[in-house]
């Protein structure tokens, strides 16, 4: 909280190679701080912290119009083409730590493709990766974003019935972090309005937590 009529959310995208991660985290600030690009490697290596402007017209507190700041951490892919397991995992964790150590974790938005179909193998390496990041409470603390949903849509599927033809990885995914999921144009996502609906239901899975937040650390 930067003063009283301002609000700050602070979150991280988390994924596999070519998920979308850093073109979300670009959606979810309105901008183009976090390079994305099509690349058969992993494009990024290192944790990077992106910041929103003042965003206005989501969030009233106390009667008066409050002001909306977004803060995105966005990391190198889990797995990864030229960094181990570990590796990454040390580098998310050491970056939450120095980013969110002090005002804390939101949410950890788990970054899926839609046009893609989710198998047991992959969902593992990630889920597993949050559980040692955030801990028991995890599922209290993620989301599932799903990109490319433009392409789901071209396929002739709404997200009714994206859902009814789901795997049930999937499904038992978005079961254990009680159905907290958001669907992500990547054509349309950057668009003001667009970008508005996306904030407004992340702020309402924030607001089911009653605003708790993860990770946070005193200082001494």
């Amino acid at each position: 909280m930067a003063d009283s009529n301002e609000m700050t959310i602070n979150l991280v995208v988390l994924g596999k190679t070519q998920s979308g991660k850093s073109a979300a985290g670009n959606s979810l600030l309105g901008s183009a701080d976090f390079e994305s690009r099509l690349c058969p490697s992993s494009v990024t290596t290192c944790c990077s912290l992106g910041r929103s402007g003042r965003i206005l017209g989501l969030i009233r507190r106390n009667g008066c119009e409050s002001a909306l700041r977004v803060r995105v951490l966005d990391t190198p892919s889990y797995p990864h083409s030229a960094l181990s397991k570990e590796q990454v995992r040390d580098t998310v964790r050491a970056a939450l730590a120095q980013h969110f150590g002090e005002e804390g974790l939101h949410l950890a938005l788990l970054v899926l493709r839609a046009d893609l179909p989710l198998c047991p193998d992959e969902s593992d390496d990630t889920v597993q990766l949050i559980q040692e990041l955030l801990g028991p409470t995890w599922k209290d603390f993620t989301a599932v974003l799903l990109t490319h949903a433009d392409k789901a849509g071209e396929a002739g599927y709404s997200e009714e019935t994206y859902l009814e033809s789901a795997s049930s990885t999937l499904l038992s995914l978005l079961s254990s972090v009680q159905h907290k999921y958001i669907f992500l144009d990547n054509h349309n996502s950057i668009i003001k309005e667009e970008r508005n609906i996306v904030l407004r239901k992340l702020l309402n899975f924030i607001q089911r937590n009653n605003y708790q937040v993860l990770l946070k650390h005193s200082k001494e």
